[in-house]
């Protein structure tokens, strides 16, 4: 069952469509090409889907039958496509592109890839991996059955603003899962402060964990003596649990801190953290000290865990 559509959002969408049609040329005719975007797309089925009929032709691109027949016709006579009968039914063609049918569409297939690509050389790498994702997300919206079965997670290092996201996503998730108050975002909001203040980038390191483009986790290293790290920050959006990132991320801090020398890691966390805890034990982590206490409005057991690097 559907539900209302804000008549805002109507607006909104179609200032998009109208956008994006101006940018990228799709307005008749073509990329400035004597063709419609209705005929390109014709010819890159043909290029990329051939042998295929008239009738897969038309579900494949949603056209009337009578429309696509008469551009089928006007490209045949033009000499670019060949209509061969089915073996098992005569009654139908299978339709492919001629040698000519591809050097005239290979143009337009250039222009449109040179178009796409000056829209994207002004943006930056990371606002290109951004916008990716965010076409990936829409299409993947509108038509689940596009969405791709594979996902892209990368770590990357800390960047300006992200400090505000790790502290957005502690206050948000722990509410949300365990029922913390606003005080464990104060003090998470603290302990970011002073990470910041104090970082020391030749014995301190933090990463970022995107999956599509977008924010979903964040850990820390910090310098606790000339001997000891402390892994800080640890957080995973739900949306990207059960993908091995919570491991990557601790990995990539145990990997950092054995290079630069360090002989203990440590951490603390609270009991009811069991995906955390199954992260850290897995790697060699030991419990070493439990305290109850009462915080961010619960009763709470905090822990410390150790390992020798």
């Amino acid at each position: 069952m559907t539900s209302p559509v804000d008549p805002a959002q109507v607006r909104a969408l179609r200032a998009f469509n109208r956008f994006y049609t101006q940018r990228t040329g799709l307005l008749d005719p073509y990329l400035g090409s004597a063709f419609s975007l209705t005929e390109v797309r014709v010819l890159y089925e043909l290029a990329h889907h051939a042998p295929c009929t008239a009738s897969e032709l038309g579900r494949r691109l949603v056209l009337d039958a009578g429309y696509l027949s008469r551009i089928v016709r006007r490209f045949t006579s033009a000499g670019w496509i060949t209509r061969t009968p089915l073996p098992n039914d005569a009654r139908q063609h299978a339709l492919s592109l001629t040698a000519e049918g591809r050097t005239a569409f290979e143009p337009l297939q250039q222009r449109s890839r040179d178009e796409a690509a000056h829209l994207l050389a002004p943006l930056a790498p990371d606002q290109r991996q951004a916008l990716m994702a965010a076409l990936a997300r829409a299409q993947g919206l509108l038509d689940p059955g596009s969405a791709p079965a594979s996902r892209t997670a990368v770590l990357r290092d800390v960047r300006p603003g992200d400090m505000g996201w790790v502290v957005q996503q502690h206050g948000e998730i722990y509410a949300r899962e365990y029922g913390w108050n606003s005080e464990f975002e104060a003090l998470v909001a603290e302990i970011a402060a002073g990470m910041i203040r104090r970082h020391d980038p030749a014995w301190e390191r933090g990463w970022i964990a995107e999956l599509d483009g977008e924010r979903v986790g964040s850990v820390f290293v910090v310098r606790k003596s000339e001997t000891e790290a402390q892994l800080r920050l640890l957080i995973l959006s739900p949306a990207a649990r059960g993908l091995g990132l919570g491991g990557r991320l601790t990995d990539e801090c145990l990997a950092f801190a054995r290079a630069k020398g360090y002989r203990k890691m440590v951490l603390w966390t609270n009991s009811i953290l069991s995906a955390a805890r199954a992260i850290y034990a897995r790697r060699g982590f030991t419990l070493v000290h439990s305290e109850a206490h009462h915080g961010y409005g619960k009763d709470l057991v905090g822990e410390t865990w150790e390992l020798t690097l």
